[in-house]
């Protein structure tokens, strides 16, 4: 199959089967917490900002939330405060210009990256190569439970970025995990259909942003 072919492919393949780019969860405004869930993979499963969904459900600032417990998804449903407050939307300064700083490319560039509509890119690769940190963060997720992403793994870096690494075959770090840059915290599996790749994205608060800029500059 050509490249074209394949990431054509791809890309339907993530599409049907609400894969590679998650989108916002509209559909419903409650969740139920299963086990292994965290608020950082309910946020990302729902396209949203994990600093709003523990504001609008009253969570503290350690971001913790038990099996079982209904989670509100959308501000028009949060419970009422305590206190009067605005709504309007906080200003939020512009962040700085984007640079390669203190990022490195997340596994060995065997091919080109292949951008993913409205999400991240696609790193191809050797069955097996290493997965790595490609910031210094603390590990938020790990696990299968986001349809599409297959095995995952989703860092925090700051207070407002997040980095995911998808369809790997086998993970090597945990949940609260402080992991460096460059640390290899997977190895490559298989993404659709069945070729090895890498599905790298990186959000800014629940937004997907071009990742290729981060690391623009990195041989």
């Amino acid at each position: 199959m050509s490249p074209t072919r394949w990431i054509s492919a791809l890309a339907l393949s993530c599409a049907l089967a609400a894969g590679c780019v998650n989108t916002p969860g509209n559909e419903r405004e409650t969740y139920i917490v299963r086990p292994q869930d965290t608020l950082y993979s309910i946020a990302w499963r729902y396209g949203l900002d994990f600093h709003d969904l523990a504001r609008w459900n009253n969570i503290g600032p350690d971001f913790r939330i038990a099996v079982g417990q209904a989670l509100t998804l959308s501000p028009s449903r949060a419970a009422a405060a305590t206190q009067p407050h605005s709504t309007a939307h906080t200003a939020v300064p512009a962040p700085p210009a984007v640079t390669a700083h203190g990022w490195g490319w997340p596994t060995d560039r065997t091919g080109e990256p292949r951008p993913v509509p409205g999400g991240g890119v696609l790193l191809p690769g050797i069955l097996g190569q290493d997965v790595r940190a490609a910031s210094a963060g603390r590990v938020v997720y790990t696990g299968s439970g986001i349809r599409g992403y297959g095995n995952l793994v989703i860092i925090k870096h700051g207070e407002n970025l997040l980095s995911a690494y998808a369809h790997n075959r086998e993970l090597l770090v945990r949940e609260g995990q402080e992991v460096s840059l460059g640390q290899v915290i997977g190895h490559m599996g298989e993404g659709a259909p069945q070729k090895p790749v890498l599905y790298f994205e990186i959000r800014r608060n629940g937004k997907p942003i071009d990742p290729l800029r981060f690391l623009s500059g990195i041989k």
